[in-house]
């Protein structure tokens, strides 16, 4: 079992882990990346290194995914057939939680395992709340209840360690995107409970609240950016066809009809990530009988709330409001999806996105007490 440790920055908690870890099971082989913590950090990680850890370390800083993903391409070159569990060097899992996780990869199969806090006693408010609107819009578009979709602490067997390295994501949006992806790719998603732990209110973290939350919710974003531009053009259509036809039936159908050719058309090539993996004709079909549903649900909706006397524009802007989430949810799911992959281009390279700066020089070595693997140090320029 190897323990991956991505570090940004870190202070003495780091080597507090690593020594806590090794008290409990000096078998296991740590790796931590120094994502480009400069030279006022080289100590902590000197002190990481003697202590038996192999680090990995980049003068420029890459994002979290970015070491994530460096460190399981080179466990999977170094340590093939071990499985990985990933922990945050902040001191914020457990050790005892950090054991949990390793001890659930060992007995799954096709499952990533994740470290799930329950969220009670004192937490950071923008802790508490990212996680609730994360989760909740994991929800929507995978229809998947995770309690946590935003730990650091997860678990991945061996045989899944070519697939992480073919999801897209140098920062925090890594993360979730391997959650939106597990379903499609052929893996589950297991929980094991562990400790809600804020250390002097999270200071030590390096998320950025603005930057980072808009990485991370792009994709839902950009949707609603889409839908946005359709309800514009498909709320005109309707006015003026209502205008002209004095139908609402006539008014509804020939705004649709337009609004949702642009819409399809907007989604499939900027919006979802493999819109362009699909195939046209299939999502074109998949698309339209969508539209046939969600103009039924909207003419039924429309109908409902004018023959209550709500004016035309309030009862469409409801009517859209309510069905948004319905369209995100099942374009995300069932019409723009990544095409599957045969094993052959799981093991040949294709579409793998391995980091750019790939630890190749080796800088020193020093006695370590991390199982019988001598502990390395190494610097990618």
């Amino acid at each position: 079992m190897i323990v991956l440790i991505p570090a940004y920055e870190p202070d003495h908690q780091l080597t507090a882990l690593v020594r806590n870890l090794q008290e409990a099971d000096p078998w296991l082989t740590m790796v931590v990346v120094d994502d480009g913590s400069g030279p006022d950090y080289q100590q902590t990680f000197d002190d990481a290194a003697r202590l038996g850890c192999h680090v990995l370390s980049y003068a420029v800083n890459g994002g979290k995914g970015h070491a994530l993903k460096s460190g399981f391409a080179f466990i999977a070159e170094r340590f093939p057939g071990q499985d990985v569990v990933c922990a945050d060097s902040d001191g914020q899992h457990a050790v005892a939680d950090i054991l949990a996780v390793a001890d659930r990869v060992r007995h799954v199969t096709a499952a990533m395992i994740l470290g799930c806090r329950n969220f009670t006693g004192s937490v950071p408010a923008r802790s508490r709340f990212g996680n609730t609107v994360t989760r909740g819009l994991f929800r929507l578009a995978t229809g998947q209840r995770v309690a946590d979709t935003q730990t650091g602490l997860r678990g991945y067997r061996a045989d899944m360690l070519p697939w992480l390295l073919t999801v897209r994501g140098q920062r925090y949006e890594y993360e979730l995107n391997l959650l939106l992806e597990a379903k499609q790719a052929g893996y589950g998603i297991e929980s094991v409970e562990i400790a809600t732990v804020y250390l002097d209110n999270n200071s030590g973290s390096h998320f950025r609240p603005v930057a980072d939350s808009l990485r991370i919710y792009a994709p839902l974003l950009k949707f609603l950016g889409s839908s946005l531009s359709a309800f514009v053009v498909d709320t005109v259509m309707f006015l003026v066809l209502s205008a002209v036809t004095d139908s609402l039936l006539l008014a509804v159908v020939g705004a649709r009809l337009v609004s949702a050719s642009v819409n399809f058309l907007v989604n499939r090539r900027l919006v979802f990530e493999h819109g362009k993996d699909t195939s046209l004709r299939a999502a074109a079909a998949g698309y339209v009988a969508l539209v046939v549903v969600l103009l039924s649900a909207n003419y039924a909706a429309m109908a409902t709330l004018t023959s209550l006397a709500l004016p035309d524009v309030p009862a469409k802007l409801l009517t859209e409001v309510a069905l948004l989430g319905v369209s995100y949810g099942v374009q995300q799911r069932f019409l723009f999806i990544r095409r599957a992959r045969t094993a052959a281009s799981e093991t040949d390279g294709t579409e793998t996105h391995i980091p750019a700066l790939v630890p190749a020089q080796f800088q020193h070595s020093m006695p370590g007490k991390s199982g019988d693997q001598s502990p390395k140090r190494f610097r990618s320029n």
